[in-house]
């Protein structure tokens, strides 16, 4: 009875430590990126957009893609935060 009971038991373990726990983390990680956001920050979209962050808001930012072209996107649609002048550079 006890060995049919562990082996779920050890699946669900390595199920907990191999997916979600990685997935909690990078979560976690993202969040605290877009509570670091800051007006001037360069960045880059879920979609490959790279821009200049204008202004934030609750749960939307404005990002300049190009010299006076202004979108409005939601926070989450932020992928990453790049170095500064990276934009500038390209």
């Amino acid at each position: 009875m006890m060995s049919t009971l562990l082996f779920p038991v050890i699946l669900i373990a390595i199920m907990y430590f191999l997916m979600i726990r990685p997935q909690m983390k990078r979560q976690k990680e993202h969040r605290a990126m877009l509570d670091k956001l800051s007006r001037g920050d360069e960045v880059i979209t879920n979609g490959g957009i790279a821009g200049t962050v204008s202004e934030i808001g609750e749960s939307f930012v404005t990002v300049e893609i190009a010299a006076g072209v202004q979108v409005r996107l939601q926070k989450g649609a932020i992928a990453n935060v790049l170095p500064k002048g990276t934009l500038k550079a390209a």
